[in-house]
């Protein structure tokens, strides 16, 4: 009977730590991460993809994203979108800044983090992590949803967790 009583508490424990551990919006460091998500691949063989999301910074003072890893890509990092004359162009930024009590939204045509080098294809349904390293909060852990091929929003949020 007793260890029937601590099997019980142990499930009902990590039961818990699961739910509070994807739960959307998660505070860590002042940084919150809301409504990550990425777009799945549209080919099997495909060895990009993205990820969007929006930064708040919850500090009085300013803060950048300096780094991103993912064990779904060789390599990691922020983007920016642009269109002049007809003509889209991206490219790859140092550091994206955001402000103090503000946010900043990593969206399709804008800021977005670039997956180069897939180790498989994004596949709907499935989630992806990556490590987003700030300047001043640290390291934040981030679980995106892959939703369509041509995915403009999360239907469920992504998460921060640590």
């Amino acid at each position: 009977m007793r260890k029937l009583v601590l099997e019980v508490i142990a499930a009902t424990a990590l039961t818990l730590g699961s739910i509070l551990a994807s739960t959307p919006g998660v505070l860590a460091n002042d940084v919150m991460v809301k409504g990550a998500f990425a777009r799945a691949s549209a080919m099997s063989t495909a060895k990009a993809g993205a990820v969007y999301m929006t930064l708040s910074n919850q500090a009085a003072a300013p803060d950048k994203l300096l780094q991103i890893t993912t064990e779904s890509a060789s390599s990691a990092e922020v983007h920016e979108s642009a269109e002049k004359d007809g003509v889209a162009t991206m490219r790859p930024i140092e550091a994206l800044e955001i402000p103090a009590g503000g946010s900043v939204e990593l969206k399709p045509g804008g800021y977005h983090i670039m997956l180069m080098g897939l180790k498989a294809p994004l596949k709907k349904g499935d989630m992806i992590t990556l490590q987003l390293k700030f300047e001043h909060a640290g390291i934040v852990d981030v679980m995106a949803h892959v939703g369509d091929v041509a995915e403009e929003h999360a239907h469920t949020d992504g998460s921060t967790g640590n």
